[in-house]
Formats: structure tokens, sequence, C-alpha cells
């Protein structure tokens, strides 16, 4: 039995998954690991394998993408411990377009930097979310976070953004979002025994700190203190929205009084007139959905992470 099993999205930042391949291949084989490498062919099968590598007992699953292929790693992992398996610890080379994930779960980020980190061996634990509801009644996990309303059309639109990579495509699709997606539905949100009614345009439902590539949407967020960090945004003008994009590049939207924030175990986000377009991880978990909860599971999963200041 080979110790890693590296999963590569060939696709993943625009075909850098795919060419990250010969550096991967004569890094482990210098450092004398023993591995399997498997390109992904289709949308869940990077769940698939890592489920399968759980199973068959292997100790570190390394995925090569981004956060598209970090969410169905972790999926799959859970799946496989849902059946029982032990799961595996997991890495991340991260070279897709956001790397959000990686960035909040203190993992580096960059084909060099992720190959250093697997022979460092330093771990921590973190939490891992699930979201059930719209397209998922039986739930999906999210590494990350849950995007509800605003900050979920703008991943829609990025990834129509072909010509554009990395945070500009989020920039670009923020641009775009303010003039598509501008009338809030009327939410009905209940966190921990506390609820708010409102017009909301944007519900953003955090286990890491940022999406999009930039945006520190829980610039305080920790994937290990067992709480989901929310950052709800009240309806605005389309004006306001521009004002207010400068706050979350810099994680100050706290102290605008359109924002509400707050931390709980368990959220549920209900569309009292209108509906909710949402993503978890950046992957669709509905366009049109009615309800949502979401819930965070402590201390679910091993990473591989970079050393911290002072190491």
């Amino acid at each position: 039995m080979k110790s890693h099993r590296v999963i590569v999205n060939p696709v993943s930042g625009r075909g850098a998954g795919k060419a990250a391949i010969p550096a991967m291949r004569a890094f482990l084989e210098r450092q004398d690991i023993d591995y399997d490498l498997t390109l992904t062919e289709r949308p869940w099968h990077a769940a698939e394998l890592a489920q399968e590598a759980a199973t068959a007992g292997y100790q570190v699953v390394v995925g090569v993408g981004g956060d598209g292929t970090a969410n169905e790693l972790i999926n799959g992992l859970m799946l496989a411990r849902q059946a029982g398996a032990e799961i595996p610890a997991l890495a991340m080379v991260g070279v897709g377009r956001g790397n959000d994930f990686a960035f909040g779960m203190g993992m580096p980020v960059g084909l060099e930097s992720g190959l250093k980190a697997l022979t460092e061996g330093r771990r921590r634990r973190v939490d891992v979310g699930r979201a059930m509801g719209g397209d998922y009644p039986q739930g999906r996990y999210f590494g990350n976070g849950v995007g509800i309303g605003f900050d979920a059309v703008v991943g829609f639109e990025a990834v129509k953004l072909t010509y554009l990579s990395g945070f500009m495509s989020y920039l670009v699709a923020v641009l775009k979002t303010v003039f598509l997606y501008y009338r809030a539905p009327l939410l009905q949100i209940e966190y921990d025994g506390e609820s708010l009614t409102l017009p909301a345009l944007m519900v953003s439902i955090m286990n890491g700190r940022r999406m999009g590539g930039g945006f520190l949407m829980a610039p305080h967020a920790s994937p290990q203190d067992g709480l989901l960090d929310l950052c709800i945004a009240s309806q605005v003008s389309r004006m306001r929205i521009f004002a207010m994009i400068p706050h979350f590049l810099r994680g100050t939207q706290e102290t605008q009084k359109p924002i509400h924030t707050a931390r709980a175990r368990r959220v549920t986000v209900s569309a009292l007139q209108g509906v909710l377009p949402a993503h978890a991880d950046g992957e669709t978990l509905c366009e049109r959905g009615q309800s949502l909860s979401i819930e965070l599971l402590p201390q679910q999963l091993e990473v591989i992470c970079q050393a911290s200041e002072g190491d």
C-alpha cells in the first residue's frame, strides 16, 4: 500500500493542475514518497477517489487544484467517515483560481509551497460544515463557507469569465453582479436561538476567512473554534454596494451600518419572499432555493498546513 493518494484536477486554474504534474512527480520521487496519482475526469470524481482512498487505507490524500477540488475531497473523506472508515489527512497543492479554502485553513498556496509542506509534517485538526437543502437535501459538506445571495451570484458569474483568472475574475464578477442582483429577498435567519427577519442582499456563513480570492467575509474566523462566522448585508443601494467593496477587501465591513455579524453552531436561512441562490466553497447548492440549514461539525478533518510565523 502506497502512503499518498494524489488527486489532480487537470483543468483547475485554467490548466495549472495538469501543468503541475511533472514537478509533482519529480518532487515525490526525490523525497522517496510512495504515491499513486490519478486525474479527475468529471464532476464529483475527486469525491469518489477520496472516498476510495480512505477505504483503502491511504495515510494522506493530496489534492492538486483549487476550492472546487478541495470541496469534493472533503465530501469524499466525510462520506468515508460516515461509512466507518478512518480518514487520511488532507493536503492541498493550491493551483486554483481562488484557493480560499487553503488560505482559511492555514494551508500553503502554490506548487512549491504545497510540495514543501508535504515533507514538513505540520498538521492541524479543523472543523467542517454541512449544508442541507436546495439541490442537496441529503447535505453537502464544505470547508470554507456558504454564500447566499449576492456572493453566490458573483461566483456564478465568475465561472463565465473564462478570459480572466484568479482574483480579477471575481472582482469583475462583483461589478457585474451589482447590476444583476440588487433587490434583496426577504429572509428569515435563525441561529442558535436568535432570529432575524430582513431584506438581506447577502448572507455569508464562514468556517474560513475569505471568498473570491480576496474578499475577507470573516476576517476573524478560525476553523478550529467550533463556530460559524456570519456576515449579513441588508438591502442597500447600488452606489452603497460599490462603497462597501473596499471594506470587504480590508475586512472592515463590520464597522458599516448595513452589516450584521454573529457566531453560531447552526444556521437556518429561509426565503419568505424571493429565492436563495447559494454555493458551498464555490460549488452550486441551488439557484432558486427556499431554505437552507447549515451546521458546523467540530474537529473533523486533519489538514497538512504551512509553518506558522516564527516557526
